[in-house]
């Protein structure tokens, strides 16, 4: 008998020019006092703009905290937590990439909470309510405006999760006016990262389910079809292809959040935490060798996403097709011009049993990966990635 648990955020709008809605939506959920979390790039460039005379014209008062960077820290998720506080806030905004609407979930959440920041990693440790919260992405990629999965780096590097259906936004913004103008590296890593999201979903060993399946497949067919194009010159400022983009990494983090990741991001993340590579990036660079290394135990899977990614082609078998999508997505890293080897970002072979050690911290994303992956393991694929 087919059983299942699906959550995710309770409205979307996906439609340009959709973030001059904010102030509407924000008041709706009975917010007058708003904490938007944002990062300097994001107000460097004037994005927030039309949201913020929403904001403006729906009588809300707005603190901004802008000081939001990749891989957050915890200090800088007190420090928001406390200019929310001294705002006396009744709602938050994240707005921008991954880092800054990770924060945000946690401002929403910890301002009233009886628990510290500590003590709810981990999965379903935060327990009780939080403020309205509303998401706006300004890059194709984390799925985070549909995931109550928060990601903050503990110490020098090591990430942890606070992951809990608390943490599920009340409302997604899909503005691809917002997206138009982010540079093409920028564009490739976070669409990249949005398609590990729908394969490690479509492959997960824990909860995977017909709901994931249904929006990773479809989540593959936007992206795939869509991110050779907006990171061309030609396609870059093409409406409906960032449209498409922002619409399929939403439905791949709809997907993941409800059929956890596994192993290319069990592996990518002490690359990000110990050496600053961007996340989308550092899946990127994982991506083909983890799929590599899952094939036997994934080959029908695969076999089935390869007509998304090549339509129309015939295949000789599920493992021809297997290999083919391998072929096509490493085809797709080259095609938008992302770095391809760990050693392109400042890693060396001494650098590797680090990374495999951290990497093996990283047992709440292994447990879903299809093949088990040992330590022994992640060295080696850290040698194929080098």
């Amino acid at each position: 008998m087919t059983s299942l648990s699906f959550e995710t955020t309770r409205r979307v709008y996906c439609e340009p020019g959709a973030s001059a809605k904010l102030g509407e939506l924000m008041a709706g959920l009975g917010a007058s006092r708003v904490v938007l979390v944002t990062d300097p790039g994001v107000m460097k460039l004037g994005l927030p703009k039309a949201a913020l005379d929403s904001l403006a014209a729906a009588g809300i008062e707005v603190a901004i905290f802008d000081k939001t960077e990749a891989d957050p820290p915890e200090h800088l998720v007190h420090e928001a937590v406390a200019l929310a506080k001294q705002h006396k806030a009744d709602g938050v905004v994240g707005f921008g990439g991954g880092s800054s609407m990770d924060i945000a979930k946690l401002v929403a959440f910890l301002p009233n909470a009886t628990q510290q920041l500590f003590e709810i990693y981990g999965v379903g440790n935060a327990k009780g309510s939080r403020l309205p919260l509303v998401q706006v992405p300004t890059t194709a990629g984390t799925g985070s405006e549909v995931t109550g999965i928060s990601i903050i780096t503990t110490g020098e590097s090591e990430k942890k999760g606070v992951v809990s259906p608390i943490l599920l936004p009340d409302i997604a913004l899909l503005d691809a006016d917002l997206t138009l103008g982010l540079p093409r590296h920028v564009t490739a890593a976070t669409g990249v990262d949005a398609m590990v999201h729908a394969i490690e979903a479509y492959t997960s060993k824990h909860k995977k389910n017909a709901m994931s399946d249904a929006l990773a497949r479809e989540a593959l067919r936007l992206l795939s079809s869509n991110i050779r194009k907006v990171c061309s010159e030609a396609g870059a400022k093409d409406r409906q292809a960032r449209s498409d983009m922002l619409l399929g990494a939403m439905l791949a983090g709809m997907a993941f959040a409800n059929a956890p990741v596994a192993a290319v991001h069990a592996l990518a993340y002490p690359v990000g935490g110990h050496f600053h590579v961007p996340h989308g990036l550092s899946n990127a660079l994982m991506l083909p060798h983890v799929l590599r290394f899952n094939l036997d135990a994934a080959v029908q899977h695969y076999a089935e996403l390869a007509p998304i990614l090549l339509p129309g082609q015939s295949f000789q078998n599920d493992k021809t097709a297997a290999g083919a999508l391998i072929a096509e997505l490493e085809a797709i890293i080259d095609d938008v011009k992302l770095e391809k080897q760990l050693r392109q970002v400042g890693i060396s072979h001494n650098h590797l049993p680090m990374l495999a050690k951290d990497a093996m911290n990283q047992q709440r994303l292994l447990v879903n990966n299809p093949r088990e992956v040992t330590y022994e393991d992640a060295l080696k694929i850290y040698e194929q990635a080098l």
